[in-house]
Protein backbone atom coordinates (compact mmCIF):
# COMPACT_ATOMS: atom_id res chain seq x y z
CA UNK A 1 0.00 0.00 0.00
CA UNK A 2 2.81 2.38 0.90
CA UNK A 3 4.63 1.61 -2.38
CA UNK A 4 1.47 2.44 -4.34
CA UNK A 5 1.19 5.74 -2.48
CA UNK A 6 4.76 6.59 -3.43
CA UNK A 7 4.07 5.84 -7.10
CA UNK A 8 0.96 8.02 -6.99
CA UNK A 9 2.86 10.83 -5.26
CA UNK A 10 5.53 10.70 -7.96
CA UNK A 11 2.79 10.95 -10.62
CA UNK A 12 1.22 13.91 -8.82
CA UNK A 13 4.62 15.59 -8.54
CA UNK A 14 5.08 15.14 -12.30
CA UNK A 15 1.79 16.98 -12.94
CA UNK A 16 2.67 19.79 -10.53
CA UNK A 17 6.22 20.19 -11.85
CA UNK A 18 4.93 21.47 -15.19
CA UNK A 19 1.71 23.00 -13.98
CA UNK A 20 0.94 25.27 -16.96
CA UNK A 21 1.56 22.47 -19.44
CA UNK A 22 -0.69 20.17 -17.40
CA UNK A 23 -3.44 22.80 -17.26
CA UNK A 24 -3.37 23.25 -21.03
CA UNK A 25 -3.53 19.48 -21.52
CA UNK A 26 -6.47 19.20 -19.09
CA UNK A 27 -8.18 22.09 -20.90
CA UNK A 28 -8.43 19.94 -24.01
CA UNK A 29 -10.31 17.32 -21.98
CA UNK A 30 -12.56 20.04 -20.54
CA UNK A 31 -13.50 21.21 -24.03
CA UNK A 32 -14.12 17.66 -25.19
CA UNK A 33 -16.34 16.79 -22.22
CA UNK A 34 -18.30 20.04 -22.61
CA UNK A 35 -18.79 19.43 -26.35
CA UNK A 36 -20.03 15.85 -25.95
CA UNK A 37 -22.22 16.50 -22.90
CA UNK A 38 -23.73 19.70 -24.30
CA UNK A 39 -24.57 18.18 -27.68
CA UNK A 40 -26.00 15.11 -25.97
CA UNK A 41 -28.16 17.22 -23.65
CA UNK A 42 -29.35 19.36 -26.54
CA UNK A 43 -30.39 16.28 -28.52
CA UNK A 44 -32.09 14.71 -25.50
CA UNK A 45 -34.02 17.89 -24.70
CA UNK A 46 -35.07 18.25 -28.32
CA UNK A 47 -36.28 14.64 -28.38
CA UNK A 48 -38.15 15.00 -25.08
CA UNK A 49 -39.75 18.26 -26.19
CA UNK A 50 -40.88 16.90 -29.56
CA UNK A 51 -42.07 13.63 -28.01
CA UNK A 52 -44.11 15.52 -25.42
CA UNK A 53 -45.66 17.76 -28.10
CA UNK A 54 -46.52 14.87 -30.38
CA UNK A 55 -47.63 12.44 -27.68
CA UNK A 56 -50.86 14.43 -27.35
CA UNK A 57 -51.86 13.19 -30.80
CA UNK A 58 -49.94 9.91 -30.81
CA UNK A 59 -53.05 8.07 -29.63
CA UNK A 60 -55.06 9.15 -32.67
CA UNK A 61 -55.93 6.98 -35.66
CA UNK A 62 -57.38 8.58 -38.78
CA UNK A 63 -59.41 6.46 -41.20
CA UNK A 64 -59.90 7.78 -44.72
CA UNK A 65 -61.27 6.33 -47.92
CA UNK A 66 -58.51 4.61 -49.83
CA UNK A 67 -56.99 7.05 -52.36
CA UNK A 68 -59.33 9.72 -51.05
CA UNK A 69 -57.46 12.88 -51.88
CA UNK A 70 -60.83 14.55 -52.52
CA UNK A 71 -62.35 12.99 -49.43
CA UNK A 72 -59.87 14.35 -46.95
CA UNK A 73 -56.52 13.21 -48.26
CA UNK A 74 -54.78 16.20 -46.71
CA UNK A 75 -54.11 16.22 -42.96
CA UNK A 76 -57.00 18.00 -41.30
CA UNK A 77 -59.46 17.06 -44.04
CA UNK A 78 -59.32 19.47 -46.96
CA UNK A 79 -61.63 18.45 -49.76
CA UNK A 80 -65.31 17.88 -50.25
CA UNK A 81 -67.19 15.39 -48.18
CA UNK A 82 -70.22 15.41 -50.39
CA UNK A 83 -68.84 16.34 -53.80
CA UNK A 84 -65.92 13.94 -54.10
CA UNK A 85 -65.99 10.34 -55.24
CA UNK A 86 -63.97 9.14 -52.26
CA UNK A 87 -65.47 9.26 -48.79
CA UNK A 88 -66.17 7.08 -45.77
CA UNK A 89 -69.79 5.95 -45.88
CA UNK A 90 -72.22 5.85 -42.97
CA UNK A 91 -72.13 2.04 -43.06
CA UNK A 92 -68.32 2.01 -42.89
CA UNK A 93 -68.39 4.53 -40.03
CA UNK A 94 -70.75 2.32 -38.04
CA UNK A 95 -68.49 -0.67 -38.67
CA UNK A 96 -65.42 1.29 -37.52
CA UNK A 97 -67.38 2.46 -34.47
CA UNK A 98 -68.31 -1.13 -33.64
CA UNK A 99 -64.68 -2.31 -33.90
CA UNK A 100 -62.91 0.59 -32.19
CA UNK A 101 -65.59 1.92 -29.85
CA UNK A 102 -64.40 -0.12 -26.87
CA UNK A 103 -60.86 1.24 -27.26
CA UNK A 104 -61.73 4.95 -27.14
CA UNK A 105 -63.75 7.70 -28.79
CA UNK A 106 -64.81 7.32 -32.44
CA UNK A 107 -66.34 10.18 -34.42
CA UNK A 108 -66.90 11.11 -38.06
CA UNK A 109 -65.80 14.37 -39.70
CA UNK A 110 -67.20 16.34 -42.62
CA UNK A 111 -64.85 18.95 -44.06
CA UNK A 112 -64.79 21.51 -46.84
CA UNK A 113 -62.68 24.52 -47.78
CA UNK A 114 -64.79 27.57 -48.52
CA UNK A 115 -64.84 31.38 -48.61
CA UNK A 116 -65.92 33.20 -45.45
CA UNK A 117 -66.65 36.87 -44.80
CA UNK A 118 -66.84 39.05 -41.71
CA UNK A 119 -67.17 42.79 -42.14
CA UNK A 120 -64.58 43.87 -44.69
CA UNK A 121 -62.47 40.74 -44.16
CA UNK A 122 -62.69 37.91 -46.66
CA UNK A 123 -60.64 34.69 -46.76
CA UNK A 124 -60.78 30.93 -47.18
CA UNK A 125 -61.07 28.57 -44.24
CA UNK A 126 -61.79 24.95 -43.48
CA UNK A 127 -65.36 24.20 -42.43
CA UNK A 128 -65.82 21.12 -40.24
CA UNK A 129 -69.04 19.31 -39.46
CA UNK A 130 -68.86 17.18 -36.30
CA UNK A 131 -71.42 15.64 -33.96
CA UNK A 132 -71.95 18.38 -31.35
CA UNK A 133 -72.17 15.79 -28.56
CA UNK A 134 -68.52 14.89 -29.26
CA UNK A 135 -67.13 18.44 -29.39
CA UNK A 136 -66.73 19.01 -25.62
CA UNK A 137 -64.66 15.80 -25.39
CA UNK A 138 -62.21 16.63 -28.16
CA UNK A 139 -61.97 20.43 -28.51
CA UNK A 140 -61.54 22.57 -25.36
CA UNK A 141 -62.74 26.18 -25.42
CA UNK A 142 -60.92 29.32 -24.39
CA UNK A 143 -64.17 31.33 -24.24
CA UNK A 144 -67.87 31.02 -24.99
CA UNK A 145 -69.77 27.76 -25.43
CA UNK A 146 -70.42 24.95 -27.88
CA UNK A 147 -72.89 25.05 -30.80
CA UNK A 148 -76.46 24.33 -29.76
CA UNK A 149 -78.17 24.90 -33.10
CA UNK A 150 -77.56 24.64 -36.84
CA UNK A 151 -76.76 28.35 -37.05
CA UNK A 152 -74.04 28.47 -34.36
CA UNK A 153 -70.36 27.58 -34.66
CA UNK A 154 -67.06 27.70 -32.81
CA UNK A 155 -63.90 29.06 -34.45
CA UNK A 156 -60.18 28.50 -34.03
CA UNK A 157 -58.05 31.09 -32.21
CA UNK A 158 -55.87 31.93 -35.22
CA UNK A 159 -58.89 32.60 -37.42
CA UNK A 160 -60.51 34.64 -34.64
CA UNK A 161 -57.40 36.79 -34.26
CA UNK A 162 -56.90 37.39 -37.99
CA UNK A 163 -60.52 38.30 -38.65
CA UNK A 164 -61.12 40.00 -35.27
CA UNK A 165 -63.89 37.54 -34.43
CA UNK A 166 -65.53 37.45 -31.00
CA UNK A 167 -68.34 35.54 -29.37
CA UNK A 168 -71.48 36.91 -31.02
CA UNK A 169 -69.84 37.74 -34.36
CA UNK A 170 -71.76 36.70 -37.47
CA UNK A 171 -69.85 35.05 -40.32
CA UNK A 172 -71.02 34.53 -43.88
CA UNK A 173 -70.00 31.18 -45.37
CA UNK A 174 -69.92 30.81 -49.15
CA UNK A 175 -69.46 33.07 -52.15
CA UNK A 176 -72.52 35.03 -53.27
CA UNK A 177 -71.09 35.25 -56.81
CA UNK A 178 -70.87 31.46 -57.17
CA UNK A 179 -73.90 30.26 -55.24
CA UNK A 180 -75.76 30.74 -52.00
CA UNK A 181 -74.39 31.89 -48.67
CA UNK A 182 -75.12 30.94 -45.08
CA UNK A 183 -74.76 33.18 -42.07
CA UNK A 184 -73.71 31.64 -38.74
CA UNK A 185 -73.06 33.08 -35.29
CA UNK A 186 -69.84 32.48 -33.32
CA UNK A 187 -70.71 31.06 -29.87
CA UNK A 188 -67.24 29.97 -28.81
CA UNK A 189 -63.51 30.28 -29.52
CA UNK A 190 -61.32 27.19 -29.22
CA UNK A 191 -58.03 26.86 -27.41
CA UNK A 192 -54.92 26.81 -29.60
CA UNK A 193 -54.24 23.28 -30.77
CA UNK A 194 -51.48 23.51 -33.36
CA UNK A 195 -51.12 21.28 -36.41
CA UNK A 196 -52.45 17.80 -35.88
CA UNK A 197 -52.97 14.64 -37.88
CA UNK A 198 -56.72 14.56 -37.27
CA UNK A 199 -58.02 18.15 -37.21
CA UNK A 200 -56.41 21.53 -37.91
CA UNK A 201 -58.86 23.69 -36.01
CA UNK A 202 -56.79 26.82 -35.28
CA UNK A 203 -57.87 28.44 -38.58
CA UNK A 204 -61.16 26.59 -39.00
CA UNK A 205 -64.89 26.88 -38.33
CA UNK A 206 -66.59 23.96 -36.59
CA UNK A 207 -70.31 23.44 -36.68
CA UNK A 208 -72.83 20.63 -36.39
CA UNK A 209 -73.25 17.83 -38.90
CA UNK A 210 -76.68 19.19 -39.83
CA UNK A 211 -75.21 22.62 -40.55
CA UNK A 212 -72.55 21.11 -42.82
CA UNK A 213 -74.88 18.80 -44.75
CA UNK A 214 -77.40 21.67 -45.07
CA UNK A 215 -74.75 23.77 -46.82
CA UNK A 216 -72.85 21.17 -48.83
CA UNK A 217 -75.09 18.09 -48.89
CA UNK A 218 -73.53 14.64 -48.88
CA UNK A 219 -75.11 13.43 -45.65
CA UNK A 220 -73.43 10.24 -44.45
CA UNK A 221 -70.41 10.81 -46.72
CA UNK A 222 -67.55 11.61 -44.36
CA UNK A 223 -64.12 13.03 -45.13
CA UNK A 224 -62.58 10.92 -42.37
CA UNK A 225 -63.23 9.01 -39.18
CA UNK A 226 -61.06 9.74 -36.15
CA UNK A 227 -60.33 7.30 -33.34
CA UNK A 228 -58.95 8.68 -30.07
CA UNK A 229 -57.50 5.71 -28.18
CA UNK A 230 -57.64 5.49 -24.40
CA UNK A 231 -54.37 3.51 -24.47
CA UNK A 232 -51.74 4.21 -27.14
CA UNK A 233 -50.54 0.60 -26.95
CA UNK A 234 -53.82 -0.47 -28.65
CA UNK A 235 -52.93 1.45 -31.83
CA UNK A 236 -51.61 -1.58 -33.69
CA UNK A 237 -54.51 -3.81 -32.64
CA UNK A 238 -57.21 -1.32 -33.65
CA UNK A 239 -55.50 -0.40 -36.92
CA UNK A 240 -55.19 -4.06 -37.92
CA UNK A 241 -58.78 -4.84 -36.91
CA UNK A 242 -60.21 -1.96 -38.95
CA UNK A 243 -58.21 -2.71 -42.10
CA UNK A 244 -58.83 -6.47 -41.85
CA UNK A 245 -62.58 -5.98 -41.55
CA UNK A 246 -63.15 -3.22 -44.10
CA UNK A 247 -60.55 -4.30 -46.65
CA UNK A 248 -61.45 -7.99 -46.80
CA UNK A 249 -62.55 -7.98 -50.44
CA UNK A 250 -60.89 -4.84 -51.71
CA UNK A 251 -59.04 -1.90 -50.24
CA UNK A 252 -61.64 0.60 -49.12
CA UNK A 253 -59.92 2.54 -46.33
CA UNK A 254 -56.46 3.45 -45.09
CA UNK A 255 -55.57 3.98 -41.44
CA UNK A 256 -52.98 6.57 -40.46
CA UNK A 257 -51.29 5.70 -37.16
CA UNK A 258 -49.70 8.79 -35.61
CA UNK A 259 -47.80 6.69 -33.03
CA UNK A 260 -45.65 5.33 -35.87
CA UNK A 261 -44.88 8.88 -36.96
CA UNK A 262 -43.82 9.65 -33.38
CA UNK A 263 -41.51 6.63 -33.33
CA UNK A 264 -40.00 7.64 -36.67
CA UNK A 265 -39.37 11.23 -35.55
CA UNK A 266 -37.86 10.07 -32.24
CA UNK A 267 -35.55 7.64 -34.05
CA UNK A 268 -34.48 10.37 -36.48
CA UNK A 269 -33.70 12.80 -33.65
CA UNK A 270 -31.73 10.07 -31.87
CA UNK A 271 -29.63 9.48 -34.98
CA UNK A 272 -29.02 13.22 -35.37
CA UNK A 273 -27.93 13.44 -31.73
CA UNK A 274 -25.41 10.63 -32.16
CA UNK A 275 -24.08 12.28 -35.32
CA UNK A 276 -23.63 15.66 -33.61
CA UNK A 277 -21.96 13.97 -30.61
CA UNK A 278 -19.58 12.17 -32.96
CA UNK A 279 -18.59 15.53 -34.46
CA UNK A 280 -18.14 16.94 -30.95
CA UNK A 281 -15.95 13.94 -30.15
CA UNK A 282 -13.35 15.27 -32.60
CA UNK A 283 -12.38 17.76 -29.88
CA UNK A 284 -11.53 14.83 -27.61
CA UNK A 285 -9.38 13.37 -30.37
CA UNK A 286 -7.45 16.65 -30.47
CA UNK A 287 -7.19 16.53 -26.67
CA UNK A 288 -5.88 12.95 -26.86
CA UNK A 289 -3.06 14.07 -29.17
CA UNK A 290 -2.25 16.88 -26.74
CA UNK A 291 -2.15 14.47 -23.76
CA UNK A 292 0.03 12.07 -25.74
CA UNK A 293 2.46 14.88 -26.53
CA UNK A 294 2.58 16.02 -22.88
CA UNK A 295 3.21 12.50 -21.62
CA UNK A 296 5.98 11.85 -24.16
CA UNK A 297 7.64 15.13 -23.15
CA UNK A 298 7.34 14.10 -19.51
CA UNK A 299 9.03 10.77 -20.24
CA UNK A 300 11.84 12.49 -22.16
CA UNK A 301 12.46 15.01 -19.38
CA UNK A 302 12.49 12.33 -16.67
CA UNK A 303 14.66 9.69 -18.25
CA UNK A 304 17.34 10.05 -15.56
CA UNK A 305 14.68 9.86 -12.81
CA UNK A 306 13.35 6.68 -14.40
CA UNK A 307 16.85 5.23 -14.48
CA UNK A 308 17.31 5.93 -10.73
CA UNK A 309 13.96 4.36 -9.90
CA UNK A 310 14.80 1.26 -11.91
CA UNK A 311 18.27 0.99 -10.31
CA UNK A 312 16.81 0.94 -6.77
CA UNK A 313 14.47 -1.92 -7.62
CA UNK A 314 11.31 -0.24 -8.96
CA UNK A 315 9.56 -2.68 -11.26
CA UNK A 316 8.56 -1.92 -14.81
CA UNK A 317 4.83 -2.20 -14.05
CA UNK A 318 5.27 0.43 -11.32
CA UNK A 319 6.90 2.80 -13.81
CA UNK A 320 3.96 2.19 -16.14
CA UNK A 321 1.52 2.87 -13.29
CA UNK A 322 3.24 6.16 -12.50
CA UNK A 323 2.63 7.54 -15.98
CA UNK A 324 -0.87 6.02 -16.23
CA UNK A 325 -1.69 7.71 -12.91
CA UNK A 326 -0.38 10.97 -14.31
CA UNK A 327 -2.62 10.78 -17.37
CA UNK A 328 -5.56 9.74 -15.17
CA UNK A 329 -5.02 12.78 -12.94
CA UNK A 330 -5.09 15.06 -15.97
CA UNK A 331 -8.20 13.32 -17.28
CA UNK A 332 -9.97 13.39 -13.90
CA UNK A 333 -9.32 17.11 -13.39
CA UNK A 334 -10.45 17.91 -16.93
CA UNK A 335 -13.55 15.71 -16.59
CA UNK A 336 -14.66 17.28 -13.28
CA UNK A 337 -14.21 20.84 -14.56
CA UNK A 338 -15.84 19.85 -17.85
CA UNK A 339 -18.87 18.40 -16.03
CA UNK A 340 -19.46 21.65 -14.16
CA UNK A 341 -19.01 23.71 -17.31
CA UNK A 342 -21.32 21.34 -19.24
CA UNK A 343 -24.24 22.02 -16.90
CA UNK A 344 -23.85 25.80 -17.20
CA UNK A 345 -23.11 25.90 -20.94
CA UNK A 346 -25.57 23.10 -21.70
CA UNK A 347 -28.43 25.00 -20.06
CA UNK A 348 -27.73 28.07 -22.20
CA UNK A 349 -27.41 26.02 -25.41
CA UNK A 350 -30.61 24.04 -24.71
CA UNK A 351 -32.57 27.19 -23.95
CA UNK A 352 -31.29 28.86 -27.14
CA UNK A 353 -31.73 25.87 -29.49
CA UNK A 354 -34.78 24.09 -28.07
CA UNK A 355 -36.56 27.13 -26.68
CA UNK A 356 -37.26 25.63 -23.26
CA UNK A 357 -35.24 24.21 -20.36
CA UNK A 358 -38.23 22.28 -19.01
CA UNK A 359 -36.57 18.92 -19.63
CA UNK A 360 -32.99 19.96 -18.79
CA UNK A 361 -32.95 18.21 -15.40
CA UNK A 362 -34.56 15.03 -16.76
CA UNK A 363 -32.44 11.85 -16.31
CA UNK A 364 -32.34 11.34 -20.10
CA UNK A 365 -30.68 14.75 -20.37
CA UNK A 366 -28.29 14.78 -17.40
CA UNK A 367 -26.98 11.28 -18.16
CA UNK A 368 -24.75 12.84 -20.82
CA UNK A 369 -22.72 14.66 -18.15
CA UNK A 370 -21.26 11.49 -16.53
CA UNK A 371 -21.07 9.94 -20.00
CA UNK A 372 -18.86 12.81 -21.19
CA UNK A 373 -16.73 12.53 -18.02
CA UNK A 374 -16.13 8.80 -18.52
CA UNK A 375 -15.27 9.27 -22.19
CA UNK A 376 -12.87 12.09 -21.29
CA UNK A 377 -11.03 10.09 -18.59
CA UNK A 378 -10.78 6.98 -20.79
CA UNK A 379 -9.46 9.07 -23.70
CA UNK A 380 -6.83 10.60 -21.45
CA UNK A 381 -5.70 7.25 -20.00
CA UNK A 382 -5.53 5.62 -23.44
CA UNK A 383 -3.34 8.51 -24.60
CA UNK A 384 -0.93 7.76 -21.75
CA UNK A 385 -0.58 4.04 -22.45
CA UNK A 386 2.21 4.23 -25.03
CA UNK A 387 4.30 6.83 -23.13
CA UNK A 388 3.96 4.67 -20.00
CA UNK A 389 5.00 1.55 -21.90
CA UNK A 390 7.93 3.41 -23.47
CA UNK A 391 9.09 4.68 -20.06
CA UNK A 392 8.92 1.23 -18.45
CA UNK A 393 11.03 -0.30 -21.21
CA UNK A 394 13.94 2.15 -20.97
CA UNK A 395 17.26 0.49 -20.23
CA UNK A 396 18.30 1.54 -16.64
CA UNK A 397 21.98 1.90 -17.55
CA UNK A 398 21.26 4.06 -20.59
CA UNK A 399 18.71 6.10 -18.59
CA UNK A 400 21.29 6.87 -15.85
CA UNK A 401 23.71 8.18 -18.50
CA UNK A 402 21.14 10.64 -19.79
CA UNK A 403 21.78 14.31 -19.12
Amino acid sequence: MRQKDIIFQLALRGVQRHFLRSVLAALGIVIGVVAIATMGMMGANMTLSVTDDLSAMANILVVRASGGERGGGMPGGFGSAGGGDMYVTEKQFREIERIAGRYGTVYAVYSESDTIEFGDSRRRATIYGIDTAILPRILPLSSGGYPGSTTSVVVGPTLAERMDLRVGSRITIGDSDNGGTTTVRVVGILEERGNSLDLNTDSAIIGSERLFSGIYGGEGEYSQVNIILADISDAGTVSAAVTDQLNRREEQVTVQDSSRMLESITATLGTMTLFVMAIAGISLLVAAVSIFNVMMMSVTERIREIGILRSIGTHRNEIRKMFIYESAILGGIGAVIGAGASIAIGWVVVLAMVGTSEYFLAPDSLVYVPFGMVVGVITCMVSGVYPAWHASNLDPIEALRAE
